[in-house]
C-alpha cells in the first residue's frame, strides 16, 4: 500500500526525466523545422507509441476500449489544444533565451495549476502543500531575476514562457478531467486511453494546419525523421507517465514534484548547451529543491 501509494511520485519524476530529453532535442529541431514544425514533431511522432501503450494495456489487462461519455470530451479537447499552444510558446521562448530559463519561465504553472485544479475538479488544497507550491514556486521567480529586474532578453521571452505555463497549466488539468471522467476501475487503462486520444487529436490538427498552411515543414518533418522519432518517443514516454500521475492525484502535486524538471534542465545546460548558472539560479534551485521536500513530506 505504501509504494502504490507513492506510484505518483515515481511516474513524476521519469515523466519530467523524459520531457528534458525531448525538449532538448525539439530545442535542435526548431532551427530546421521551425517553431510548429518542432511543435508538431512531439505529437506526429509521439502518438504511435501512444497507441502501442494502449494495445499493450489493453492485452495485458484484457479489457475493451473505454466508452467515454459526453463530458470526456470538453476536456480532452481543452487539455490537447492548450497543450498544443503551450510547447508553441515554450519552443518560441527557447529562440530568444537559454534553454534551462525557459523551462523555468513555464514552471509558474504550478501555482495557476493549483487554482485551476480546486477551480474546476475541487482538487484539495492543504496548508502544507499550498506552502510547498509557494516555496518552489518562489524558487522558479528566483532563478528568473537578475538584479531586480527579469532576466536579459526583453519583455517578450518572459511574456511567452508565463503564457506557456498558463497554458501547461490549463492542458493539465484538462487531461486529469478527461481522465476522472471515464470513471474507469482501472487508472492504467484510464490513462493510456486518454494519452492516445489527445495525441491523436493533435496529431490530426497540426498536420491539417501545415498541409493548408506549409506544406514545406511537413516535408522537412519527413526528412528528419530519425531525430523526431527519437524526440516523439521521449515525448510520448514522458506523456504516458504524466497521465498516469494524473490519474492518481492532483495536477497542482504533480507539476510541483515536476519541478525536478528544472534540475535536469540545468544539467543539459551545462553539459550539452555549454550555458553558464549563475549564482541566482543556483539559489533558485535550492528554493525549488526545498518546495519539493515540503511536498513530499506533507504527502
Amino acid at each position: 500500500m505504501i509504494v502504490a501509494g507513492w506510484l505518483w511520485a515515481i511516474f513524476t519524476l521519469l515523466a519530467a526525466a523524459g520531457q528534458t530529453a525531448r525538449n532538448a532535442m525539439q530545442r535542435e529541431l526548431t532551427s530546421v523545422l521551425g517553431t510548429v514544425g518542432a511543435t508538431h514533431v512531439r505529437f506526429l511522432f509521439g502518438f504511435p507509441f501512444a497507441i502501442v501503450f494502449l494495445v499493450g494495456v489493453l492485452a495485458a489487462t484484457g479489457h475493451v476500449l473505454p466508452r467515454p461519455g459526453p463530458t470526456f470530451w470538453p476536456w480532452v479537447l481543452l487539455g490537447s489544444f492548450a497543450q498544443i499552444l503551450a510547447t508553441a510558446l515554450m519552443l518560441a521562448a527557447m529562440n530568444d533565451r537559454s534553454f534551462v530559463v525557459t523551462i523555468v519561465y513555464t514552471k509558474t504553472e504550478v501555482i495557476q495549476a493549483a487554482v485551476f485544479g480546486l477551480l474546476f475538479l475541487g482538487d484539495p488544497l492543504t496548508p502544507a502543500t499550498l506552502t510547498a507550491i509557494l516555496v518552489a514556486t518562489a524558487g522558479v521567480v528566483f532563478m528568473s531575476m537578475k538584479g531586480g529586474a527579469p532576466v536579459a532578453g526583453g519583455l517578450r521571452p518572459t511574456l511567452l514562457g508565463l503564457g506557456s505555463g498558463a497554458m501547461l497549466a490549463l492542458s493539465a488539468n484538462g487531461f486529469r478531467g478527461a481522465i476522472l471522467s471515464l470513471g474507469l476501475p482501472n487508472f492504467v487503462l484510464a490513462a493510456t486511453f486518454t494519452l492516445a486520444v489527445a495525441l491523436v487529436i493533435q496529431s490530426v490538427s497540426l498536420t491539417t494546419y501545415l498541409a493548408v498552411r506549409d506544406r514545406a515543414v511537413l516535408t522537412a518533418i519527413v526528412r528528419a525523421w530519425r531525430p523526431s522519432l527519437f524526440a516523439g518517443f521521449m515525448g510520448g514516454s514522458a506523456s504516458e507517465f504524466w497521465f498516469l500521475a494524473f490519474a492518481l492525484t492532483s495536477a497542482a502535486n504533480v507539476r510541483t514534484l515536476g519541478l525536478a524538471e528544472v534540475l535536469f534542465a540545468q544539467a543539459i545546460s551545462i553539459f550539452i548547451f555549454r550555458q553558464s548558472t549563475t549564482y541566482r539560479e543556483a539559489l533558485g534551485m535550492a528554493l525549488i529543491v526545498v518546495g519539493v521536500a515540503l511536498l513530499i513530506w506533507a504527502q
